[in-house]
């Protein structure tokens, strides 16, 4: 195994590109280095890229949006203020990822690279309209991130690319967002469901929502469906009963050791509504 620390992202995706066998990029390294001990996978080239610069910035953009370094680390944002007043739903997310050690190193980019359909942070950041940067052989590009995933374990990336950064758009006005998931336990699981909402209000009524769902599909999807039932509501008791179906109706889960497909489908409904109340009452200005 050839290990690598490259000074920047081109240099990185030289390296990568001009593999032919197995490549991995380390940030955190809290999936890639449990692959390697399990004998899941051993890469021909190892490109840790935690010294290239900006990697462990959060900045604002000059749209108030914001770019997020690729290994930055959960702990590192929930503890940044700006963006977990604009983007709590993204942050708590990411927060649930892991254990306070886990923390300390897991990052957005590395979750959503996984390719679980189950990872906690990449609900939030689809609903939040979030894009990332990835640099290639042939340049730059961004691209949305519900594109990224392509099943179990597999990204859409392509040879010798690699992600440079995650983009949130700004927040504007009377936003809010919220992430929840159910897990067995009450801590440290995998989600058996997972929802984000992320929307805005006029007064009261709804003018604009986005609607995740994780761990109920081979990857993190959008459900449009669902966001339209509460588009020009104000979230009364049916448009949250027509949120609940549609977010099951956008489901389409298996059955496994972990939930039944026929309990998923229920519960997406059941914390589709419950993350709409709570991205509702932030979008309203009631503490986040």
């Amino acid at each position: 195994m050839r290990y690598h620390t490259p000074s920047t992202f081109e240099d990185a995706v030289a390296i990568a590109a001009g593999s032919g066998g197995v490549t991995r990029f380390l940030a955190g390294g809290t999936d890639v280095l449990v692959q390697m001990r399990a004998g899941m996978v051993t890469p021909d080239d190892l490109i840790d890229i935690k010294r290239i610069p900006g990697v462990r910035d959060i900045s604002q953009t000059a749209d108030s949006g914001w770019r997020i370094g690729i290994a930055v680390s959960g702990a590192e944002l929930g503890e940044h203020a700006g963006l977990s007043r604009d983007w709590p739903g993204v942050v708590e997310g990411m927060e649930l990822v892991g254990s306070t050690q886990i923390q300390g190193r897991a990052t957005l980019t590395g979750n959503l690279c996984n390719g679980s359909p189950a990872a906690d942070s990449v609900p939030g950041l689809v609903a939040a309209g979030a894009r990332v940067a990835i640099t290639g052989p042939e340049g730059t590009r961004e691209v949305a991130i519900e594109e990224i995933p392509a099943g179990p374990g597999r990204t859409t990336l392509k040879h010798g690319e690699v992600i440079s950064a995650v983009i949130l758009p700004a927040r504007g006005k009377n936003g809010g967002d919220a992430y929840l998931r159910f897990i067995p336990r009450t801590e440290m699981d995998i989600a058996v469901v997972g929802c984000a909402v992320n929307l805005r209000v006029d007064g009261d009524t709804i003018t604009e929502a986005r609607v995740a769902l994780g761990a109920v599909a081979p990857t993190v999807i959008l459900a449009p469906e669902a966001a339209k039932a509460i588009i020009g509501t104000k979230l009364d008791e049916a448009a949250l009963e027509a949120l609940a179906k549609a977010a099951s109706a956008a489901a389409t889960p298996i059955t496994d050791k972990r939930g039944t497909a026929e309990f998923r489908t229920h519960v997406a409904g059941v914390l589709a509504k419950r993350a709409a109340r709570i991205a509702y009452a932030r979008a309203k200005g009631a503490e986040k």
